[in-house]
């Protein structure tokens, strides 16, 4: 006997040193970019840099509209996709606690009532009839962590959650400034529907003039058709700026998520004030603590990376403990007779040998789903300072932009006057008169664009620094770093 058992010890380690190996070559292959790696100096200079250049929480009062304060308000309240997002996120927290349940004692009581009918050829003296039996019993298990993968899938699954939490708050930011800057472009819509009234005014007076002047016998009857079809074009302006108001207000509504007819009830909005140009200092490496959706794919990295952790145990050797104690009887008054006593303990090692590549499948995934979690990671933060770069960019281009555009836009006003005094005084003709006109009209819409491009592209700058979000998980955090190889 002591000759077999030393035959089979050896044979029981090779088999155990078999399963444990058998992850040889799976590895990540992910690489975190670092902030700082990322250049940025170059693009950002000559921007004013201040530590309170963060954005506040509430962002959107800067903009100067108590009605806008309240439609946010609003929005961030009734708005389905946040309810989508809130979802996610019990889902998450029901998994991480699912994952904590996973590694604690499981206690059960049972009472049951068996029966079975023996055959006479087993027991000749029980045999043919149908017994029954009361059972009562308590049951206990317990399968012990010896190298932490119930931990690390517990982990894992909590890094799901913070995700899922900060995915919560990247929702409310993108709504947010959706909001804002809907509402900038129902600011525009009135702006531009002002410009057309203007505009068909001085159309109607311009027609006015040429019926005169064609009383007169000054102009023809072709002037008179022209400035006729000059009034109808700016009917039908006026009429297609009235139907961009009414449509943003219908695109409010949906981020309301309220029928049409909440958007009807949206004033016009006061002129909005473009939020102030300024960086924060230190911004790369800043705005990986900032930005929603960054601090999620972070999180992501490192519930993968435990998850990686977790599968990797799978292929060692495990105990866990099983038992039970109770009562069995053939008669109910008999139960609770010690002489009825029964127990059973089972412990038990189990250790992965042969299972046709599913744990090497298992663990190849995890790897996989850590390596999209980190270019997913570091596609965020290549295209949030980008995102920066281009806003501040677009916001210094508008500045210049705006100012050149205002003594375009007086030059014009003045050019119409001088144009219709000339053809009323019969020195210009209406050609020159309407060449004028479309100039006006042209640098009205130009100055009412360039305000709204102004204040969507500093609305923009704000969720591109992450809206003045704060991650309350940033203290207890595990910091995100590439997994190690297998």
């Amino acid at each position: 006997m002591r000759h077999k058992s030393f035959l089979y010890t050896p044979l029981l380690l090779a088999l155990m040193a078999a399963g444990c190996a058998n992850m040889h070559g799976l590895a990540p292959e992910g690489k975190l970019f670092e902030s700082t790696s990322l250049a940025s100096e170059k693009s950002l200079s000559g921007v004013r840099l201040s530590e309170a250049a963060w954005p506040a929480a509430d962002w959107w009062h800067s903009l100067g509209d108590p009605q806008l304060d309240a439609v946010i308000g609003e929005a961030l309240k009734g708005n389905p996709d946040l309810a989508v997002a809130d979802a996610r996120l019990r889902e998450a927290s029901a998994q991480a606690l699912g994952a904590d349940a996973a590694r604690m004692p499981q206690v059960g009581f049972k009472a049951a009532l068996p029966g079975a009918q023996i055959p006479e050829s087993v027991l000749p003296a029980l045999g043919g009839n149908y017994l029954t039996f009361k059972q009562l019993a308590f049951s206990f298990s317990y399968t012990f962590d010896l190298w932490g993968g119930q931990r690390a899938a517990w982990e894992s699954a909590v890094g799901a959650q913070h995700a899922a939490e900060v995915d919560a708050q990247a929702a409310r930011l993108t709504l947010s400034a959706d909001v804002a800057r809907a509402y900038s472009q129902l600011a525009y819509a009135f702006e531009a529907n002002d410009v057309a009234r203007n505009d068909l005014d001085r159309a109607k007076r311009l027609l006015a003039l040429t019926q005169q002047r064609v009383s007169a016998g000054i102009d023809s009857q072709a002037q008179l058709r022209q400035a006729e079809a000059t009034e109808a074009s700016a009917e039908q302006k006026l009429a297609q700026s009235e139907h961009a108001i009414d449509s943003s207000r219908t695109m409010l509504s949906v981020l309301l998520g309220k029928g049409p007819d909440r958007g009807l009830e949206i004033t016009r909005p006061v002129p909005l004030k473009p939020l102030d140009l300024a960086l924060p200092e230190a911004l790369p490496a800043n705005l990986v603590g900032r930005r929603p959706d960054l601090i999620a794919a972070r999180w992501r990295v490192e519930s993968s990376r435990r998850g990686i952790d977790a599968a990797k145990t799978q292929f060692y050797p495990n105990i866990n403990l099983t038992a039970m104690a109770g009562t069995l009887a053939q008669h109910t008054a008999d139960v609770l007779e010690l002489g009825n006593r029964f127990a059973l303990v089972t412990p038990a090692i189990s250790l992965p040998i042969f299972d046709g590549g599913r744990l090497r499948s298992n663990l190849a995934s995890k790897d996989a789903t850590y390596d999209l979690a980190v270019a997913q990671y570091n596609k965020i933060l290549v295209g949030a300072l980008n995102e920066v770069s281009e806003q501040v960019s677009q916001l210094q281009s508008l500045v210049t932009q705006e100012a050149a555009q205002q003594r375009a836009l007086k030059a014009a006003r003045e050019a119409w006057d001088l144009a219709t005094l000339r053809y009323r005084n019969g020195v210009g003709s209406y050609l020159e008169v309407l060449s004028v006109q479309q100039a006006l009209l042209a640098a009205d819409l130009q100055l009412a664009t360039l305000h709204t491009q102004q204040v969507d592209a500093s609305i923009q700058l704000v969720r591109a620094l992450g809206g003045g979000y704060r991650d309350p998980n940033a203290a207890s955090a595990a910091p995100a770093k590439t997994a190690s190889t297998n």
